[in-house]
């Protein structure tokens, strides 16, 4: 059974009533239980919904533009008028946009529920140009708060909430811990975060684990921004960035310069969500593995939890990062899915019992 932190004995009473899958037992696939596997896997293992999206470019106040994605929903039985139609934003990972499956599942289950989604893509990653040389990071909330204003200020009558995945829930639980309560949105889901990112990237360096998924990820990292190698060269040394051959090192040379910090490390502090949960401001629903690689498990803060009534952590013993794989054939829906959908219904459709009940 996952390990349900929270300090809230109401919040409790709410998910186990509304939200009843985080207190059922999960049961990771049998023959691809191993935290790494479970990650490796399931790109290739889950379905890929068909989804039409509407794109929309937005701007940005430095002169850039930001790709978001809708599925209106237009047939939803449930909400018929768009105006007062739920709406959930989406943030993936890291390179994610999208197109990623995890993001097409969630939208299937909000599909279902007759709500209408939007997925935020981050700079320069889902085709469209950069218009400025900068990109985007974990700590960096401003694009994420352009977005969340402007997607209330088209529809301002529609409950709104927000799911992130990976570094999409780190950079929606850090602009939490900055907004507090001063934000349109009523709650989060948070999946598969990175807590601390120093203990992130050191698990990410162990020799396995560098082999399995850092290199790999630090070549996505490049090739996200090799196609506008043109403009980004006006800020910094491209062939010295295509070099680095960890996350770190490209963080290093390219993400902590873009932002302005003096060191690497000052970057990653800053990252970290860990040191912003205190001050998140509203209901918070964050799902981790401790097998996940991405997330040691003693990097979760499980004590940092429990002192903010707003905030509840669902942690399983397996699942990896993103994994979540559950039966003999994990296809069409994972924990990770169902999590998602019975917390986003249950905010919108007894969100006002949270904390009265």
């Amino acid at each position: 059974k996952p390990q349900l932190v929270a300090s809230n004995d109401h919040f409790c009473r709410f998910l186990e009533e509304y939200c009843p899958v985080v207190t059922e037992t999960y049961y990771p696939t049998i023959w691809c239980w191993e935290g790494r596997v479970q990650t490796l896997l399931r790109p290739f293992i889950t379905s890929r919904p068909q989804v039409q999206y509407r794109n929309e470019l937005i701007k940005t106040a430095d002169g850039g533009q930001i790709s978001l994605d809708w599925f209106d929903n237009n047939d939803s039985s449930y909400y018929p008028d768009a105006s007062t139609r739920p709406t959930v934003l989406l943030l993936p990972g890291l390179t994610g946009t999208s197109k990623e499956s995890y993001i097409l599942h969630m939208i299937h289950q909000s599909e279902t529920l007759g709500y209408r989604c939007v997925v935020f893509n981050n700079r320069g990653i889902a085709g469209e140009e950069l218009l400025t040389p900068r990109t985007y990071c974990a700590a960096n909330t401003e694009d994420l708060e352009a977005v969340i204003h402007h997607v209330h200020s088209l529809h301002p009558s529609a409950p709104f909430m927000a799911a992130g995945v990976s570094m999409g829930g780190m950079l929606l639980l850090n602009y939490l811990g900055k907004t507090g309560r001063d934000t349109p949105l009523m709650a989060a889901a948070i999946f598969s975060a990175g807590w601390n990112v120093f203990e992130s990237v050191e698990s990410l360096e162990k020799p396995l684990n560098w082999l399995l998924f850092n290199y790999y990820l630090t070549t996505c990292l490049q090739s996200s921004i090799s196609r506008h190698r043109q403009m980004l060269e006006k800020l910094f040394d491209m062939d010295l960035v295509m070099k680095a051959r960890t996350v770190r090192e490209f963080d290093k040379q390219f993400t902590s310069v873009m932002f302005g910090y003096r060191s690497i490390d000052d970057y990653y502090e800053d990252a970290s969500p860990c040191r912003k949960l205190k001050s998140v401001g509203i209901p918070v629903l964050c799902l981790n593995s401790v097998d996940d690689v991405f997330s040691p498990a003693h990097a979760i803060p499980v004590e940092t939890a429990k002192q903010n009534a707003n905030v509840a952590l669902v942690l399983t013993s397996c699942g990896g990062h993103i994994g979540f794989l559950e039966g003999i054939w994990p296809r069409k829906c994972t924990y990770m899915d169902r999590v998602f959908k019975q917390f986003v219904q249950a905010v919108f459709e007894h969100g006002n019992k949270i904390f009265s009940m």
